[in-house]
């Protein structure tokens, strides 16, 4: 079941479908150089990006090197360090950061919640090993995805961090939870291709076949994520039966992410709260909640401030519009949410809010016992919901018929900046 683990852009091809379909690289669409030129610029990358690292890696110890690599500015690295100071807060920009770090927030953030977790001396792993499978998970993410990208890796990671330190949660947890929950966060959508499942499927992708239509997705980012821990090596000191279980545990909790099953994960959640037999004591019940955690963080833009939430939306709206107009242009059915002709972003956003977030935002509120972090969301969630619904309002109400785009103009970004919710 791994052979497709680590070749890398398999999920870039859409194979031939007899006579109907030319053939289309995801990863090229947009970019006309040569095969020997990317794999180049991918060494670079990755060398330049170890510098990197190094670099930041001693100015976070507080170690001043004497001859700096020049490779960022010295104000930028302590920018950078002084937000992971604060990676714990719910305001934390990861865009902000990303740009600090000149493009590596998702390994810089990792390397920096290892080392905060006590990770790397508990299983003692190999700094330069463990940077090594970050790089690789970081690159195997596709930078030209509006949404689907080492950001957003980054930015879930983030948040589950904040929900790992739930004390309802992080009185019980084992660094083995604490890891399996860093890098499912880290990898839940390494290697997307900026389409989705449907997608996939009505257009006979090799990897639609492969997983037999169910959770493709999802099961690809999992066999890449088992490829690239195999081929760092990075947990190879462990013993093989320790490394399987990570494995296993790795996949149920990157499955858990697949949209189509919130509705199950939901009902067990509820069933577990109103019956009150939770007993995080149990390895089962502690993988459950990891579980819901990662459906949390995967979906928790719209609990965000409100400039992040904005700019997360506009982005995974764009994704969407992009795979609508490849469908028009291989005269394919559009996707639902996926014509920007119909679809605008405050009515996906309304919607999604509504009909997925809130209901598991809630309940999660619930099992946590309203903490501040709890309520912080929910607030957010909230006011976001209603500053969508007065664009939404704005826009019914607007003469401009050709605006159907949904992006926020500066005059309606200032007036929601003052307040101006129904």
């Amino acid at each position: 079941m791994l052979g497709d683990a680590r070749v890398r852009g398999q999920t870039g091809v859409l194979s031939e479908r007899r006579g109907s379909y030319p053939f289309i690289d995801f990863r090229l669409l947009n970019n006309t150089t040569h095969s020997g030129e990317i794999g180049t610029k991918k060494k670079v990358k990755r060398l330049l990006s170890f510098q990197r690292y190094f670099h930041a890696s001693r100015l976070l110890r507080g170690i001043v090197p004497q001859a700096s690599l020049y490779l960022l500015d010295e104000d930028y690295l302590g920018q950078a360090r002084h937000m992971l100071s604060k990676v714990g807060m719910w305001d934390f920009d990861i865009f902000l950061f990303d740009r600090l770090t000149n493009g590596n927030s998702l390994v810089t953030l990792l390397c920096h919640l290892f080392n905060v977790h006590g990770l790397i001396h508990h299983f003692q792993l190999d700094m330069v090993t463990l940077h090594r499978f970050l790089v690789m998970v970081q690159e195997d993410y596709h930078s030209q995805n509006p949404y689907h990208n080492a950001v957003h890796a980054a930015d879930v990671t983030q948040a589950m961090h904040c929900y790992l330190k739930e004390p309802k949660l992080a009185n019980f947890l084992t660094p083995l939870d604490i890891m399996l929950g860093l890098l499912a966060a880290a990898a839940h959508d390494v290697d997307h291709p900026g389409v989705n499942q449907p997608f996939l499927i009505k257009t006979n992708h090799h990897l639609a076949s492969l997983y037999q239509n169910v959770s493709v997705l999802e099961n690809h980012h999992w066999r890449s994520t088992i490829g690239m821990l195999r081929e760092s090596r990075l947990l190879a000191h462990l013993p093989k039966e320790m490394t399987q279980d990570i494995e296993q545990q790795l996949g149920s909790l990157i499955l858990a992410t697949d949209i189509n099953r919130q509705n199950e994960f939901l009902t067990r959640l509820k069933a577990h709260l109103e019956n009150k037999d939770l007993r995080l004591e149990d390895a089962p019940d502690r993988h459950f909640m990891l579980q819901i955690a990662l459906k949390c963080a995967d979906i928790c833009n719209p609990c965000r401030l409100w400039q992040m939430s904005k700019q997360w939306s506009e982005r995974v709206c764009e994704e969407f519009y992009r795979q609508g107009d490849l469908e028009q242009k291989f005269e394919l059915e559009i996707s639902p949410l996926c014509n920007q002709q119909k679809d605008s972003i405050p009515s996906i956003q309304i919607g999604f809010m509504t009909y997925i977030v809130e209901p598991l935002f809630e309940e999660w509120a619930r099992f946590t016992g309203d903490t501040p972090l709890s309520e912080n969301m929910l607030s957010h969630l909230r006011r976001n919901k209603a500053k969508w619904r007065s664009l939404l309002h704005k826009q019914h109400s607007s003469s401009r018929s050709n605006d159907h785009s949904g992006q926020v103009t500066e005059n309606e970004e200032q007036t929601l900046n003052e307040g101006d919710i129904p």
